[in-house]
């Protein structure tokens, strides 16, 4: 095969339009103010790297006026560091303020932009003047997300033919200055599935995925099934007549292919979710991503729309944009699963270059297609959310990549979740063991089998594919040496995750000896024997550390001062970890609730209201923690290597009254029945953090907690129970 499948990069840098709100995820990351971001990119061993020079940053406010400053020292520190880059003129993007991609002279300004990047930087050989026409086309003139908020067929199909249009020109201009200048033409590619009824419009929409590519190979003829469709929507034969030449025929196809890029139809429509039901017009039918439906494997996912690609034009392919927005097992099986069928089809005889890590950086909202600024943020290979952007297990897979062409993790020996049965809106009469990829999968091993933790790690486990144990007291003593050695034997896990111990907070000031053994000497204990065998261990302390006199939230540095028995066994067991194992993960959290238990405060409160009674709450402030949000993050932060000490809890401090204010308000219950207890000064154990924000806000956590519980706590369905 030649040269081996290079990892190449490339950073989310969308400049879109939506009304009149321009946003820049470049800046929305941070990535716009951090020049160092491209060493920490050059020490994965990335060389080739997808990186903007967009036209609504270098001219915003006339075609002629141009800054490139902030380009000039990115591109010349590229250069410096060995990295080949990718040039982007426009992502997403509508262009400048003084136009916009239905303007019949949007072509000529792109190009005039372009040759302003070439006369500017003519050592630049590879471009991409106009990211996934198609997809913005879709969303910009199709479905009313971006500007300039087309609606129609006719906007949709006039807005494709001008990036189009706009790329042959910036190629024709580039060229004059750089003749060897290479097109790297992105598009998302997927294929669309249907029931017998929808078959013609499955067929319409397979065609119609093809059109940026077919338009500038010059395969858009008279004899081409769209031709008429165009001329009928408006577009000028001079328009088509002008690709027919092909002179900016892509050198590079990239293929930007997602989980949602494969469709499914089918009229059924009470199958499926209301958001996913639409129609065309003539039929009414449910639009859902093709992985929930039993469809062959073979015909889906990279390796098959890669396959199609390579078959339809023979020519140099690469995967542009590999990413998936989800927890960090399945983000690192995706990025396997396309590693892997891009080889797989080169070794088929196609010719495929790449394989490139997106979103580096990160994307923000990219859930709502940028239409809302909620703040979403979707980590990378670099999580930005810290002082500074903190490597996640994505990096170390791009870095193996790079430099090695493989790599592993335990997460990686079952499918991610849209192989797995979970992904069926219905679920299957017989389960499925195709998810697992090999024989006896690498384990966790997950302590406290009784508790409200350790059953909730167990639970999200499961939902995320990752074998494991559970094991009780009985099982595993964790204060006992020899105990705990065997049970490590016995399962031989990859990673340990501690959620035993003490937890009967007043209680503990009369048994001050057992809690300290639980919690203190059974955390060290586990952690010494995690050490001798190189076992990543995570364990779990708590806010009651600090005396809450501080007078605003605690980060990791502050200094421990508990003033219970409980707090002291708590801070007495961190000391003992981190001394005994450098690989060990000792997170702090506070006042756990969750949707799956009765033992929490959430549900005590709701509980109480519903029957008619009075609750006292106190005015100390904390950090509620919402108990998925915590599994969850801490997880991901085992699975990207994390060591050390973490604060987690979600986002916003609050009094216990008023958190018991928050809850009953939003499940409709009457708060006035919630009375304060004045026990003098309120004491704060809140806790902040100074190593990164892992957890969503408190607000965010509290919809998810009526969402996901097994109760229907609103004030009708209380009424009904009781009657």
């Amino acid at each position: 095969m030649g040269q081996s499948l290079e990892l190449w990069g490339g950073i989310e840098c969308t400049v879109a339009r939506i009304g009149d709100d321009f946003r820049n995820q470049s800046l929305e990351t941070g990535h716009g103010d951090r020049i160092e971001d491209l060493d920490r990119i050059a020490a994965l061993g990335i060389r080739t790297l997808r990186h903007p020079v967009l036209w609504e940053t270098v001219s915003p406010e006339s075609p002629d006026r141009t800054d490139f400053s902030w380009h000039d020292s990115r591109l010349r520190r590229l250069q410096d560091l060995g990295i080949r880059a990718i040039a982007g003129l426009c992502h997403h993007g509508s262009g400048p303020r003084y136009t916009n991609m239905l303007d019949p002279a949007w072509p000529e300004l792109l190009a005039r932009h372009a040759a302003h990047v070439a006369e500017r930087y003519p050592h630049l050989d590879l471009y991409t003047p106009v990211n996934e026409p198609l997809t913005t086309a879709r969303f910009s003139g199709l479905y009313g997300h971006w500007y300039p908020h087309g609606t129609t067929y006719e906007a949709f199909l006039k807005i494709l033919v001008n990036e189009c249009k706009a790329t042959v020109f910036a190629m024709r201009a580039i060229r004059k200055i750089r003749p060897g200048a290479q097109l790297v033409q992105t598009d998302d590619m997927g294929k669309t599935f249907s029931t017998p009824t929808l078959a013609c419009q499955a067929e319409h929409e397979n065609q119609r995925r093809w059109l940026s590519f077919d338009l500038l190979c010059g395969m858009v003829d008279r004899n081409h099934p769209w031709w008429d469709i165009l001329l009928e929507h408006g577009v000028s034969q001079a328009d088509l007549e002008l690709f027919l030449e092909a002179d900016a025929a892509p050198d590079i196809i990239g293929i930007n292919h997602y989980l949602t890029s494969e469709r499914y139809l089918d009229e059924r429509m009470s199958r499926y979710p209301e958001h996913h039901r639409g129609g065309n017009g003539r039929h009414r039918y449910a639009d859902v991503e093709a992985v929930r439906m039993p469809l062959p494997a073979e015909e889906l996912g990279p390796a098959a729309r890669l396959r199609e690609v390579w078959e339809r034009y023979k020519r140099p392919i690469a995967v542009t944009e590999a990413h998936h927005g989800s927890t960090r097992d399945d983000q690192l099986r995706w990025l396997a699963q396309v590693w892997q069928g891009a080889e797989a089809v080169r070794q088929e005889g196609a010719d495929i270059r790449a394989v490139t890590v997106w979103s580096l950086f990160g994307a923000v909202d990219w859930n709502t297609l940028l239409t809302q600024r909620a703040g979403f943020y979707e980590p990378g290979p670099f999580d930005v959310r810290a002082p500074e952007p903190r490597p996640t297990a994505l990096a170390h897979a791009a870095e193996a990549l790079a430099k090695t062409g493989t790599f592993d993790h335990p997460v990686l020996d079952r499918a991610g979740w849209w192989k797995r049965d979970i992904r069926f809106y219905r679920p299957p009469a017989r389960k499925s063991n195709a998810c697992r990829l090999v024989g006896a999968p690498r384990q966790l091993l997950i302590t406290g089998a009784t508790g409200t933790l350790g059953r909730a790690f167990s639970r999200l486990s499961d939902f995320r594919g990752l074998d494991h144990t559970l094991v009780s007291r009985d099982d595993m003593n964790i204060a006992d040496r020899e105990s705990v050695r065997a049970a490590l034997a016995c399962n031989r896990p990859w990673a340990v995750i501690n959620t035993a111990g003490y937890v009967r907070v007043a209680q503990a000031e009369e048994e001050s000896e057992i809690c300290f053994r639980e919690n203190a000497l059974g955390a060290e204990v586990l952690a010494e024997a995690c050490s001798e065998l190189g076992i990543p261990l995570v364990t779990f302390s708590s806010d009651l550390v600090f005396d809450g006199g501080l007078g605003r939230a605690y980060g990791e540095s502050d200094e421990v001062n508990p003033t219970t028995v409980y707090g002291a066994s708590k801070a007495e067991a961190e000391q003992r970890v981190l001394a005994a194992h450098d690989k060990a993960l000792v997170i702090r959290t506070s006042g756990f609730f969750g949707p799956w238990d009765r033992y929490n405060f959430v549900w005590s409160v709701l509980n109480t209201l519903s029957r008619g009674e009075g609750i006292e709450a106190s005015g100390d402030i904390v950090s509620p923690t919402y108990v998925p949000d915590l599994v969850h993050a801490a997880l991901n932060l085992l699975i990207d290597g994390g060591t050390g000490l973490w604060h987690m809890a979600n986002l916003g401090e609050v009094s216990w009254r008023n958190f018991a204010v928050m809850v009953a308000e939003r499940a409709g219950l009457d708060a006035s029945a919630i009375v304060e207890i004045q026990n003098g000064a309120a004491l704060n154990t809140a806790l902040s953090t100074e190593r990164g924000i892992l957890m969503p806000s408190l607000e965010v956590a509290v919809d998810r907690f009526f969402h996901d519980s097994e109760i229907d706590w609103s004030m009708d369905a209380m009424r009904m129970a009781a009657e």
